[in-house]
């Protein structure tokens, strides 16, 4: 049984498919209606989904080559390989930590005015194991681990969207869909900074080209030169071994040029996906927010807000290359060597993109995606010492989510006030 619900919470796309069909019941719809509204709901997902895995099947030998061209070691900043790795040692606790805060995250929303229920399961997932491994270092008993696990996990589920609802408003323009993704904060933060030293009227997706390079305004095609630029460049600097072994036959120039247009693929498919997801999502999240929990708000993944600002989107992440570069050459003075987490970097990079440009134009869009790049890659160098994974057999990787090393930073923190697990 056990088992069975971590199988449901760890897929999103049954969460979402479940939340959407349980709405429209709640809402009286006809059994046709439900039927229709559930399917399109979870095709909808299913096409993010897919486009999401393509974007990173794409990055996947980007990263390779650029760690091989410019000669780069140290670790990777990556949550679900590591969240799989300690499931030999620590799978109970990370199942019932996921189970129980789930229920906590609905109580809380039922009960007080943080009407946030994160729908995000691969992220729950990965919290989960997260606390499961903090706690565990720090001497607590499975039984207590669970339980201040699933605590801390079912707040964190409510706070981190809440903390980010303004900035979504200034995205979205609404308050119809919340931010659930442990790195929601420091997204929000980022774009704030970036409104700071920006101009929202100076939009990245309005910027003005001559007419002889108009095809540019169109977002996939400024998109497909940019990265199959980078891409190309990078390619130039790797060694034949390790292009070799990353393209196996294929010229690397064509590996390079087709990796990138799969990458911009990728970008379109997710973006056709989010489209037909929000339509049938929140008019069906409204059964829940009526019925069950009244003024519920889903927390949903990343990738739906990219849909507002494409351009952005590519701005946001190149910038946050640059950032987290920066890091990775300042590694001589930092407690270890944070390589770029090229997947890390575009998703939330992106993101800071999208909510740099909401408030402060382009400008900000690139200040929000820079800043996201050199201080994500900065608090995971800085934190590293604080959990040592290396008793799980993990080498090489570490936690990548801004909101949960915030989460574990003040969990040691209060812990080493009480004196726990020094």
């Amino acid at each position: 049984m056990i088992d069975v619900l971590v199988s449901i919470l760890s897929n999103p796309s049954i969460i979402i498919a479940i939340i959407a069909g349980v709405g429209l019941i709640a809402l009286r719809k006809s059994a046709s209606d439900v039927i229709k509204g559930t399917m399109k709901t979870l095709f909808g997902f299913l096409i993010l989904q897919q486009g999401a895995n393509i974007i990173v099947s794409a990055l996947v030998p980007f990263s390779a080559m650029f760690t091989d061209a410019f000669g780069l070691t140290g670790i990777v900043a990556e949550d679900n390989a590591i969240a799989a790795a300690v499931q030999v040692i620590l799978g109970k606790e990370t199942a019932f930590i996921l189970i129980f805060s789930f229920l906590i995250n609905i109580i809380i929303a039922r009960f007080t005015r943080f009407k946030y229920i994160f729908l995000t399961g691969h992220m729950m997932f990965s919290f989960a194991a997260t606390m499961a491994i903090v706690f565990h270092q720090m001497g607590l008993s499975s039984t207590m681990t669970i339980i201040l696990g699933s605590i801390v996990q079912g707040i964190a589920m409510v706070v981190f969207p809440a903390i980010s609802q303004s900035s979504v408003r200034q995205v979205i323009g609404n308050d119809n869909v919340a931010f659930g993704f442990w790195g929601s904060s420091w997204v929000s933060l980022s774009g704030w900074i970036g409104g700071k030293f920006g101009n929202k009227e100076q939009s990245t997706e309005d910027v003005k080209v001559p007419k002889s390079l108009d095809f540019l305004k169109d977002m996939s095609i400024l998109m497909g030169i940019i990265m199959v630029l980078a891409y190309g460049i990078t390619a130039t600097f790797v060694s034949d071994a390790a292009m070799a072994e990353i393209a196996g036959d294929v010229n690397r120039y064509q590996f390079a040029i087709f990796s990138a247009l799969e990458f911009v693929a990728g970008i379109l498919i997710l973006l056709m996906g989010v489209r037909m997801f929000l339509a049938e999502i929140v008019p069906a999240f409204k059964g829940i927010g009526e019925k069950i929990v009244p003024g519920a708000k889903p927390a949903l993944d990343v990738p739906i807000f990219y849909n507002y600002a494409p351009v952005a989107v590519t701005i946001g992440f190149l910038t946050a290359l640059v950032g987290g570069l920066i890091v990775t050459f300042m590694s001589s003075f930092l407690p270890v060597a944070v390589l770029p987490s090229v997947i890390g970097l575009f998703f939330m990079g992106g993101a800071a993109g999208v909510f740099g440009n909401a408030r402060g134009g382009l400008r900000g869009a690139i200040i929000g995606g820079f800043f996201m790049g050199f201080t994500f890659s900065l608090m995971v160098a800085l934190a590293y010492p604080l959990i040592d994974l290396s008793v799980y057999n993990i080498s090489g990787l570490w936690f990548a989510s801004p909101d949960a090393i915030i989460v574990v930073i003040l969990i040691k923190l209060i812990g080493l006030l009480f004196g726990i697990g020094l």
